[in-house]
């Protein structure tokens, strides 16, 4: 069947769509009014809640605290040892010994081993807080992350809720039009039934994102731990535009062959920027350092005294080292051990490097395909403003309502508009949310705190803004 219009015609379309659409207008009203109310939540308060509250974060920082105080004990050198003795004394109550003078003696020991030990353990325990440091660093990205692919969700929910809530009442306003032709005897019963049904199938579908939403919502409560977002209304703010691409450089492969010595890629990009590269180095490094320590162990305890005895009122001085004889490598399992730690912890290094480069390629790659493709979806009308994706399908969606009010196409191909706005409206913000967050990995695989770096400006919306036209 023909879908042209005549002349005459469009002026009847014009007022067929004025007189339809206002009873779907007059039913989303209430729900506008009481979103409007509602808080609107960046991604920059969620970031920023992270930052400063997040518990993860906090027993990460605590852990690398600890580091801190096990350095300042690896540090310390060994108290010395004081002692004092006497010889030939009598039994308290007894008498003097005959022939025997009392000898005094008072001693200080020091114990030598921890002092060429002791370079050895502060690197030992540099390395591991420099590691602690780094796996805090590497936990706030991750839980970073984590926050705003939680956002994007709800975010998501909301385009959702708001579009089956819109399809709902547009399809209520369809099912009242058939109706009251029903009534009037110019139209068959069949097509009230199917947009009845087609109405209950969206209302029942709003439901399903009303549900997802709450859930969302609650997942992302979790990292937003200030009290006056969680206890009121609040929406998530996003802008219809992509994010921009962080001006850093391109990452090639390179060969498992010809692997950099200091984790760096044959055009210069840094891998140790990473905090999990570089906690991997550390641990590494605390590694060779506890080799060197289990070698220098063998001789556990060296030690030298001084002191001085008085015998029959005359004083001498005493002078003595302590040296243990090798007869026997007691450390020898020890210094194996610690060798295989370091090897594991060099293999450790290698792989973490050839899994951020990887990491790092597919986040470039996904970042710039995303972009590239919601680039093309999010150009806007220059008259307008308006999103010209969103504003076909806005279009399309009354075009069809309008020739189905003239007889020009049968209730399916109305449906099928529907359902075809509807997908456009989820397949837009689904790549639009979809960029943002790969932007947003590839910011952490490049090695950048996403929790304070300063994210491109875009334009708030509110949930007016995204709902449907």
């Amino acid at each position: 069947m023909a879908t042209h219009l005549a002349p005459s015609a469009r002026g009847a379309l014009v007022v067929t769509l004025t007189l339809l659409t206002a009873q779907p207008l007059r039913a989303q009203a209430a729900p506008v009014r009481a979103t409007s109310r509602a808080r609107a939540v960046t991604l920059r308060d969620v970031l920023d809640s992270v930052r400063m509250r997040s518990p993860v974060l906090e027993a990460a920082r605590a852990r690398a605290r600890a580091a801190g105080g096990a350095r300042t004990a690896a540090g310390t050198v060994e108290n010395p040892m004081l002692s004092h003795q006497v010889e030939n004394a009598p039994f308290p109550g007894g008498r003097p010994l005959d022939g025997a003078a009392t000898e005094y003696m008072t001693m200080a020991s020091l114990p030598l081993a921890p002092l060429y030990q002791r370079g050895a353990r502060l690197a030992q325990a540099n390395a591991s807080v420099r590691a602690a440091t780094a796996d805090a660093r590497a936990t706030s990205q991750r839980v970073a992350l984590d926050a705003a692919r939680a956002y994007y969700r709800a975010a998501m929910a909301e385009v959702g809720a708001d579009a089956a809530n819109n399809l709902t009442c547009w399809l209520d306003s369809v099912v009242t039009y058939n109706r009251t032709r029903v009534q009037q005897g110019v139209t068959a019963e069949a097509d009230l039934i199917r947009s009845e049904l087609e109405r209950d199938r969206a209302l029942a579908d709003a439901g399903l994102q009303a549900a997802e939403l709450a859930r969302a919502r609650v997942d992302l409560s979790a990292f937003l731990g200030d009290p006056a977002i969680v206890g009121t209304m609040w929406r998530t703010a996003v802008g219809e535009t992509p994010l921009a691409w962080p001006n850093l450089p391109t990452v090639t492969p390179v060969a498992a062959t010809n692997e950099p010595a200091r984790g760096t890629t044959r055009n210069g990009a840094d891998l140790d920027r990473r905090p999990d590269v570089t906690a991997a180095r550390e641990r590494l490094a605390a590694a060779t350092a506890g080799t060197s320590l289990q070698q220098r162990m063998q001789l556990r305890e060296l030690g030298a005294m001084f002191g001085v005895k008085q015998s029959a009122g005359v004083s001498s001085m005493l002078v003595g080292v302590s040296v243990p004889v090798p007869l026997f490598d007691q450390n020898r399992g020890a210094i194996a051990s610690a060798r295989a730690v370091r090897d594991a912890a060099g293999f450790e290094l290698l792989a973490q490097q050839r899994s951020a480069r990887a990491e790092l390629l597919g986040a470039e790659e996904a970042a710039r395909i995303l972009t590239e493709r919601v680039n093309a979806l999010a150009a806007r009308d220059s008259a307008s403003g308006a999103v010209r994706y969103l504003r076909r399908a806005d279009e399309s969606r009354a075009i069809a309502l309008g020739a189905y009010r003239e007889g020009a196409v049968p209730l399916m191909q109305v449906l099928d508009a529907a359902r075809a706005w509807g997908d456009a409206r989820m397949s837009f913000f689904r790549a639009l949310y979809a960029q943002h967050e790969a932007v947003l990995a590839l910011i952490v695989a490049r090695g950048d705190d996403v929790t304070t770096v300063v994210l491109p400006a875009t334009r708030t919306t509110s949930s007016i803004d995204r709902s449907p036209r």
